[in-house]
């Protein structure tokens, strides 16, 4: 039987200014609020959070993990999930319209692209994190490239989760996504 890949477009909370402003490794300025606040109007409309996942049977051993539909080694995944018997495997992404805004913000002042770059990160990790909440899970994903689990693992996501089909999300030769602002990761999940 093949797998059931879901798809969900959360709400977003409102943009968290200080996580934005500690991305743009900026202290608190008034100089800088505005710009910010006006940056926000303009991509805050725009802005298309999609998320595709899996949720699956997850097994554990030797430094080996079994997803059923795809397996990995890594022993830091491995340690990540021990103990768990479900995981969910997802990639999420707000959308082509925030590299169209980047490149936008680019050519028209090096500052904006600096705030609006800090701002759609902050955007899609507030993305992951209200989905990783449905599972009790908030801020406990693990990544391809994070520790020992290679970057080339991102290729197994993508084709197990139909990215692109899913939701518009690809995968270029050097393992960069398009849009730039998605993640892929995995979670535990807590309840059978």
């Amino acid at each position: 039987m093949k797998p059931v890949i879901k798809k969900c477009s959360p709400a977003l909370p409102p943009a968290d200014i200080s996580t934005v402003l500690r991305y743009a490794k900026s202290a608190p300025d008034k100089a800088i609020e505005p710009l910010l606040r006006e940056i926000i109007r303009e991509a805050e409309p725009p802005l298309d959070p999609q998320i595709c996942y899996l949720e699956c049977p997850v097994t554990v051993s030797d430094g080996r993990v079994d997803f059923g539909v795809c397996r990995a080694e890594s022993r830091d995944l491995a340690a990540h999930l021990n103990g768990y018997r479900n995981a969910v495997l997802f990639a999420a992404t707000i959308g082509a319209k925030a590299d169209r805004l980047l490149t936008r913000f680019s050519s028209l002042s090096p500052a904006k692209a600096l705030l609006a770059d800090a701002y759609f990160t902050e955007r899609t990790e507030a993305l992951c994190d209200v989905f990783t909440a449905r599972f009790n899970q908030p801020e406990r994903r693990f990544s391809p490239g994070y520790g020992d689990l290679p970057l080339a693992f991102q290729k197994v996501l993508f084709e197990v989760l139909d990215c692109p089909r899913s939701i518009g999300l690809t995968l270029g030769e050097n393992l960069l996504m398009i849009p730039t602002k998605s993640v892929t990761a995995v979670i535990g999940r807590k309840e059978a």
